[in-house]
């Protein structure tokens, strides 16, 4: 069996060793999930419910498993590690309680005689592709309502984070699940491509969800259109988080540094732009700056430190040439330093403008830039001023003042007086634009994993013009 490690980026060590698939194998995984889905889709939904709980007491109980895993293979702090772990879990309880609300309706019918329904059936072999930044969530919600909905899955761990992503099958496997309903692939990186291929091609796979950059949502979207099935994208972002002049900037300035700075800043909504009117720009900067310079960063396994390694070297290299480019624009540092390896301080950039390389591309680390915009109007302009349209955040005391300024964002979430970052398992979640297109969570999910079906009964005699 042809084996590949995910190194330590913070040691240098093996974190883990997995199976390096070939694209020849996946499909076998691909059949193995077909042959499964007859009886899969068969069973009850109370059946379903029962497997999928016991699923997510499993996963729960392996938590010290996933910090482990989590910490070595991407540099994550324990805190995350524990975070993941418990959200997971509950996206596993959620999709548990829909197994019987995937319902349909009786609609009317001007034909005289015909009963039509309209039922939502299981749509296949469904392919969940999930990324290394939020592992356990991602991972659990690439497969959970999936699952409740009468599908089987399969799971393409990262590449990134192996280990991390067997382990949630390894806990549907633990809970009894049948042989063939949840799988999973794992692939060398320089495999990557032609194993996604080969799966999305795949005749069985009917159905493909991605979360990751939306570079390689958009080769997703392409390949699966050869063969027109749909995809639900969950891409990258650039969150806005607006203060406006009557916020209360002490609430501000902590959701801003959460939102920026929780895990590196290697979150999809995390916060990568603070848009600040001009009226309390000069006050807010002077609180955040306090605050961002109070967060230390430090090796994970330690546990003393609230920000943990940047996923790589790369990735810190390509941060610092963000705020490089925005330095030497005019923009100003106002707290950050030299990174140590792949330890990189969090990074506040006050004063960047559009004309930044860190006004517009996605930064995926612990670095926020500042804006600062005359009035309200321009704050909104400003926030738009973007491809992605994944998360955003307005800072008010009015809170009818705050609605009527969501309403103008163009995101797929919004929160007032709240952090850009915020998941529940019951919520909507996506984002338009360069963020992608359809909705994780909730009876959003049932909408996305089936198949919305007209059927009639006709109960009196045909008549017909022929």
């Amino acid at each position: 069996m042809k084996t590949f490690d995910r190194i330590n980026p913070l040691t240098g060590e093996v974190a883990s060793t997995s199976h390096a698939m070939s694209a020849i194998e996946a499909g076998q995984v691909a059949d193995k999930a077909n042959l499964a889905l007859a009886a899969w889709s068969a069973l009850g939904p109370n059946a379903r419910r029962e497997l999928l709980n016991k699923a997510a007491s499993i996963l729960a109980a392996k938590a010290g498993e996933f910090a482990e895993a989590m910490m070595s293979e991407t540099g994550s702090t324990k805190g995350w590690a524990m975070f993941n772990v418990a959200l997971a879990a509950e996206m596993i309880r959620e999709a548990a309680a829909l197994t019987t609300q995937i319902g349909g309706e009786v609609i009317p019918s001007d034909k005289p005689g015909c009963i039509a329904m309209a039922l939502r059936e299981p749509v296949g072999v469904i392919l969940g592709i999930a990324p290394w930044n939020g592992p356990v969530v991602l991972g659990a919600r690439a497969i959970a309502v999936p699952l409740a909905c009468g599908n089987t899955v399969i799971l393409k761990a990262s590449e990134i984070c192996p280990r991390t992503h067997s382990l949630i099958v390894e806990a549907f496997k633990e809970a009894d699940f049948p042989d063939g309903v949840v799988n999973i692939v794992t692939n060398a990186p320089e495999d990557a491509a032609d194993v996604v291929g080969a799966l999305i091609d795949h005749p069985a796979v009917r159905r493909i969800n991605f979360t990751g950059s939306t570079a390689v949502g958009r080769i997703v979207a392409k390949r699966a259109a050869e063969h027109l099935k749909p995809v639900l994208l969950e891409l990258g972002g650039k969150a806005p988080l607006i203060v406006l002049k009557d916020a209360d900037l002490d609430e501000a300035v902590k959701a801003a540094a959460f939102g920026a700075f929780m895990n590196q800043g290697q979150i999809c909504m995390s916060t990568e732009r603070i848009i600040v009117v001009d009226a309390v720009a000069d006050a807010f900067a002077a609180k955040f700056k306090v605050k961002a310079a109070s967060l230390a960063v430090g090796d994970p396994r330690e546990g003393k430190a609230a920000l943990g390694a940047v996923v790589d070297r790369k990735a810190v290299l390509r941060v610092e040439g963000l705020v490089a480019d925005a330095v030497s624009n005019g923009a100003v540092l106002l707290t950050g330093g030299p990174s140590n390896g792949v330890l990189m301080p969090a990074t506040v950039v006050d004063h960047v403008t559009p004309t930044m390389r860190l006004f517009r591309e996605e930064s995926f680390g612990p670095v926020v830039a500042v804006i600062r915009a005359k009035d309200e109007a321009e704050a909104i302009r400003l926030a738009n001023d973007t491809e992605y349209g994944l998360a955003a955040s307005i800072f008010t005391a009015d809170i009818a003042r705050g609605l009527q300024v969501a309403k103008q964002i163009k995101s797929g979430i919004c929160h007032i007086n709240g952090p850009t970052v915020h998941d529940e398992a019951q919520m909507p979640f996506g984002g338009v634009k360069a963020s992608g297109y359809g909705r994780f969570g909730g009876k959003a999910g049932i909408d996305a994993f089936t198949e919305l079906r007209w059927i009639t009964i006709e109960t009196q005699p045909g008549h017909y013009p022929i």
